[in-house]
């Protein structure tokens, strides 16, 4: 009986005390990490100049010779607009960012869009033969893979890296080798050029002064005309809409597109851009820093 009403009055107590006891407290709370701040220095934020390049999908391997040839090419047909480095032109973006680059192989993407153009984003087609869209291919390839192994990702230009050209020296290209003055005038055109433009957009001026793009936002693009006298009747005129070997096309006063079999007709195109286009592969980097020194004085 005793040890009955001791072993009840034990279960009470231990019931009691169990009752009484605090629950247990809920585990620590992990705080949220805090966001990653956001990347310094003067860039806006999240530009494309604070990430680097994609990644090529598959290494490829070129000859010098085919990259030699393949840079010829690009600065006389592509460099205009996608910049003779091929990091990005006037009017082109910079191509070794591009996923069409990351992901081509031996031509495959890349190949198709030389061909055929991007219409939509002023990009005309381009009739290359087969060695030459390889070594195109080649030259843009390398471009990206030093761009994918410059570690400082580096996109801009400080005004000290342009002061090194000899305004004399580049007065003297103008005038004589590079045949400038045939087209313009320190006291005409060019008069108080360097008071509307400095450092690195002067230089993009004179390099792609077609409108538009980098360096020449809210100009409109420049567009050659062309007069086409066909087999009979009168010749027409109107902005150069297209042009290869086969077709050439215009797009006349009335907005109407024209076009005709190139081995049919006689056409002149009046591009005045032309003479610039032609002068990208000749500049030497001394050349280039000389004249935009000799046209910084023209204030």
């Amino acid at each position: 009986m005793r040890a009955s009403t001791i072993f009840l009055l034990s279960a009470w107590i231990t019931a009691l005390f169990q009752a009484q006891a605090p629950a247990p407290a809920p585990p620590p709370q992990t705080a949220a990490p805090a966001p990653a701040p956001a990347p310094q220095g003067g860039g806006r934020q999240g530009s494309p100049a604070s990430i680097r390049p994609q990644a090529s999908a598959t290494r490829q391997t070129f000859t010098p010779e085919q990259i030699a040839a393949g840079q010829l090419l690009f600065a006389s047909q592509c460099g205009f607009c996608h910049g003779r480095d091929a990091m990005g032109g006037e009017t082109g973006p910079d191509l070794t960012r591009s996923q069409v680059v990351a992901e081509d192989v031996g031509g495959d993407k890349i190949g198709p869009v030389v061909h055929s153009g991007r219409p939509e984003k002023g990009m005309p087609p381009f009739n290359v033969s087969a060695a030459d869209l390889t070594n195109l291919v080649a030259y843009i390839n390398d471009q990206k893979r030093k761009a994918e192994s410059n570690e400082g990702n580096r996109r801009t230009v400080d005004v000290a890296d342009l002061q090194t050209g000899n305004a004399q020296a580049g007065e003297q290209y103008f005038n004589v080798a590079g045949g400038c003055a045939k087209c313009h005038s320190p006291t005409g055109d060019l008069a108080g050029v360097a008071s509307r433009y400095q450092g690195l957009q002067l230089m993009q001026r004179m390099l792609y002064p077609s409108g538009g793009g980098r360096g020449g936002r809210g100009r409109a693009p420049y567009v050659p005309t062309v007069t086409v006298t066909p087999a009979s009747g009168p010749a027409i005129t109107g902005r150069l809409a297209y042009r290869d070997e086969f077709t050439i096309a215009l797009t006349d006063e009335s907005g109407r597109y024209r076009s005709w079999p190139a081995a049919r007709v006689k056409f002149t195109v009046d591009d005045k851009l032309e003479a610039h286009a032609a002068q990208l592969p000749k500049y030497t980097d001394d050349d280039l820093h000389n004249v935009l020194a000799y046209l910084q004085t023209l204030k």
